[in-house]
């Protein structure tokens, strides 16, 4: 069994065919994928694709690249939500430096008050990050007992450590399939397994030899090559770990039956 931690199965990308890409993951051994949310507008067809697909589980929160659909109050339209609906994480939430424009107080704003959100629930939260790990790992020093996981991890050996210290794990994806992420490919070889998972953050960040397609969670299959590869391990033995780390930071043992019977021991 594999686990997509991060994709984004709900948008317009996969409206024509999603039922197939659905299919196409579970037949790859993608059993369960990790669906966070965008902005409040996309939070009621979310729900909807993950209630008519066994295996999608939804994590609501408001991400840092779309600060102009965000309101001040839909932080507290997502407490209200996360407290009717029980979902798997808070999230896809954090901070994003790399794109001009957009307001980093703003950001902050949003961010913490997520962070809050997700010890005050007891959830992981799903964090983005772009030129900004020393600012978040800063951000989650300041809130005792959060857990959870910084996606498409793209930062330093000492970083990744310090993230790993406070007990987040790193999401893996597409990027590490490129021979030229050395920095990444190193880490992966390296980073002791439970603190690692795996993810496609479909449609975007297509793997290497599939670049200008759009991704799909069925890809997770070659992330999970390369990581194994790059390990020297089996890919059995990396399927395995990375799934376990799944199951237990979202809670999916206790959410769905699947897991805890053959599923639970592919």
């Amino acid at each position: 069994m594999l686990i997509d931690s991060h994709s984004h199965i709900d948008t317009a990308a996969f409206d024509e065919d999603r039922e197939a890409s659905v299919a196409r993951a579970r037949a790859a051994g993608v059993k369960h994928q990790i669906v966070p949310a965008i902005s409040k507008p996309g939070w009621p067809n979310l729900r909807e694709v993950c209630a008519r697909h066994p295996g999608l589980h939804a994590a609501y929160g408001l991400h840092p690249m779309y600060l102009d659909d965000h309101e001040p109050a839909h932080l507290d339209d997502l407490a209200a939500l996360i407290e009717k609906e029980k979902p798997v994480a808070v999230g896809e939430c954090g901070l994003d430096f790399y794109v001009d424009g957009l307001d980093r107080e703003e950001q902050y704003r949003y961010f913490r008050r997520q962070l809050e959100l997700a010890r005050e629930f007891d959830l992981p939260v799903i964090i983005h990050a772009r030129r900004a790990f020393d600012e978040v790992t800063a951000c989650i020093r300041r809130i005792d007992g959060l857990r959870g996981v910084v996606h498409s991890f793209s930062g330093s050996a000492q970083q990744a450590e310090n993230l790993c210290s406070l007990g987040f794990l790193l999401g893996i994806g597409g990027p590490v399939t490129y021979p030229r992420a050395k920095r990444l490919r190193d880490i992966v070889a390296t980073l002791p397994a439970e603190h690692l998972l795996l993810e496609t953050d479909s449609p975007d960040q297509p793997l290497h030899g599939h670049q200008g397609e759009r991704n799909e969670p069925a890809r997770l299959v070659e992330v999970l090559q390369t990581v194994a590869h790059l390990r020297g391990e089996s890919e059995a033995e990396v399927a395995a770990t990375t799934s376990r780390n799944a199951v237990r930071l979202f809670g999916l043992d206790a959410r769905s039956g699947s897991l805890g019977g053959a599923d639970a021991r592919e």
